[in-house]
């Protein structure tokens, strides 16, 4: 514990920038603090010439603000001061700098406005530094990685078409076996006996039960569909084998 003061001593300390967005207030401070309201996380004070914005991001070891930014807005212009953490992106800060900037100008509409041409100017710096800050190969790997994206929700989507046609031609396939096992059975059936052993088969059921036929008895005692007997028997009458009672 002896050696936490040291230890506090030695942590980096923040660089701090700021700048400043020329403009005109509309009306009084209170109307502007008012416009604002209640804004989260943000500290408000006003003095007699300023409204000041603060937002304390993170704070060092010793509880002083680390990370901060204040937005102090006046009469003819808006002063923004803002602490950078070393060994980070500069143009990330300075982008979320801008964000929380806009945020508030939005809520001053009507209120305060700024010089369009220099906070345009700001902005197009900050973006600027950002996009250069970008290492060409991260681009070449941001684009790479956009694409292989594009391309893996275009696979899912087809994935999910397909499922859905298998889905289907399973059910289908499912249904024509079910129709394919019903012909087979009444083929078989069909094809049980030929025409000729079939024939003789009638021949010996007439003999013996003096000289007719119950279609329905012999098709079970035989294990034949009546629809099969019933050709036989016309194809033994056409040939002059079988006589009609009347």
């Amino acid at each position: 514990m002896a050696d936490a003061p040291a230890k506090a001593q030695n942590v980096s300390q923040p660089k701090v920038e700021e700048f400043s967005l020329d403009g005109r207030l509309s009306g009084t401070l209170d109307d502007a603090k008012q416009a604002i309201g209640n804004v989260p996380f943000y500290l408000i004070k006003k003095s007699q010439d300023s409204l000041d914005l603060i937002k304390v991001e993170s704070r060092s070891i010793n509880r002083r603000p680390y990370l901060f930014h204040i937005i102090s807005i006046k009469a003819d212009r808006i002063d923004i001061t803002y602490s950078l953490v070393p060994d980070s992106s500069v143009g990330l800060r300075r982008a979320y700098v801008l964000k929380s900037i806009a945020a508030i100008i939005s809520m001053l509409d009507g209120k305060y406005s700024v010089d369009q041409l220099k906070f345009v100017q700001y902005v197009d710096s900050v973006l600027d530094s950002l996009l250069s800050g970008l290492s060409q190969s991260y681009t070449t790997l941001y684009n790479r990685y956009d694409s292989l994206l594009t391309e893996y929700r275009e696979i899912k989507r087809l994935e999910i078409e397909v499922s859905a046609a298998n889905r289907n031609m399973a059910i289908q396939s499912a249904q024509l076996a079910e129709e394919n096992k019903a012909i087979s059975a009444q083929l078989n059936a069909l094809k049980k006996y030929s025409d000729e052993a079939l024939m003789a088969l009638v021949e010996d059921w007439i003999t013996t039960h003096n000289g007719s036929i119950d279609i329905v008895e012999f098709s079970k005692a035989h294990d034949v569909v009546p629809t099969r007997v019933e050709q036989v028997l016309d194809k033994m009458v056409s040939l002059g084998y079988l006589e009609l009672k009347e």
